[in-house]
């Protein structure tokens, strides 16, 4: 079996899984090949802690860090069982937008991480959400209770999270069906000359770097992003964009993949130009049918100061 992103993506905790090395990754160390295949999810030093407890084995065989793969070896890798993990209420500060006994919805600052991960066990959204709510789903499981979609760290704006697995179904299934209203602004580099237009390009893992997503026939799933220009600076561009499915980077992809990647995008952007902490995108609008009563809510939240700050610079220079 050669490795791919499917096979990556199918694994689960306590379960194995093994990859062929093919010829252009022999030489290669085994701990840098295996990360190469996990991507964000595990650091090298978790890697060369399953080698070294014989998680991962070459040809049956139990290697060091250091091995330097054949073509043809057989990698095996099997993720051992997950430890329990304790994720501890914290008090920081939430910006709310609205709350009731079913959902709550947040406008999340640029920078913090929606839920625990490696590296980052503590200071997330699920942290504080858990200190203010006392209730929420657990569909998600013990690392992401409530969280019904993520926006990226790096990424300001509204989130919704729910409180309990009735709600968490709904707002699931209206994420699924692409009835929930989500409307970003972004600032991307060039001069976009369509008023308005749709990107319809599938997205899937990068096969050159696993950290990053990028427009792919192969192991991809269908994204539309619709955008209209809303103001012009020359060499940038603000852009109201309205999200049809939600994959995983999708407006960083897509904006990069039609030539206008997003200000201040550490992945996807560019290195010349204005700069800025984190892409220069927000999530502005949430709209969504009420789990409970049916009501349709919307909301709207200002871009943060930062961005503004931008804007304001780039109308008056």
């Amino acid at each position: 079996m050669t490795h791919n992103e499917e096979n990556w993506l199918d694994l689960e905790e306590g379960t194995g899984q093994e990859w062929t090395v093919e010829p252009e990754s022999a030489r290669e160390r085994i701990d840098k090949y295996v990360k190469s295949i996990t991507g964000d999810e595990y650091s090298r030093s978790q890697i060369q802690l399953w080698i070294e407890n014989g998680n991962i084995a070459v040809n049956g065989e139990q290697v060091k860090s250091n091995y330097k793969m054949n073509a043809g070896d057989t990698v095996t890798l099997t993720i051992p069982d997950a430890q329990p993990v304790e994720i501890v209420p914290e008090a920081i500060p939430l910006d709310i937008y609205y709350e009731d006994s079913d959902v709550i919805v947040v406008n999340k600052q640029r920078g913090m991480v929606v839920h625990p991960a490696p590296g980052h066990a503590s200071g997330t959204l699920v942290n504080a959400l858990m200190h203010h709510c006392k209730d929420l789903s657990g569909i998600n499981g013990e690392l992401r209770p409530g969280i019904v979609h993520r926006i990226d760290k790096d990424t300001s704006g509204l989130l919704m999270a729910a409180k309990n697995d009735m709600a968490h179904a709904s707002l699931a299934a209206q994420l699924k069906e692409h009835s929930v209203t989500r409307k970003y602004y972004a600032l991307v580099h060039g001069h976009v000359s369509h008023d308005q237009g749709t990107v319809d390009a599938p997205i899937g893992r990068d096969p050159h770097d696993r950290k990053m997503y990028t427009v792919i026939e192969r192991s991809s799933k269908p994204a539309v992003t619709h955008f209209q220009v809303v103001e012009r600076f020359g060499d940038y561009t603000l852009l109201e964009l309205k999200l049809e499915t939600g994959r995983t980077h999708q407006i960083r992809v897509h904006m990069k993949f039609i030539g206008h990647p997003l200000v201040g995008d550490p992945l996807y952007g560019r290195s010349k130009g204005i700069k800025m902490q984190g892409q220069a995108l927000h999530a502005a609008v949430l709209g969504f049918v009420h789990p409970a009563n049916g009501e349709y809510k919307e909301f709207s939240a200002p871009l943060p100061d930062d961005m503004e700050e931008l804007l304001h610079s780039l109308r008056n220079r």
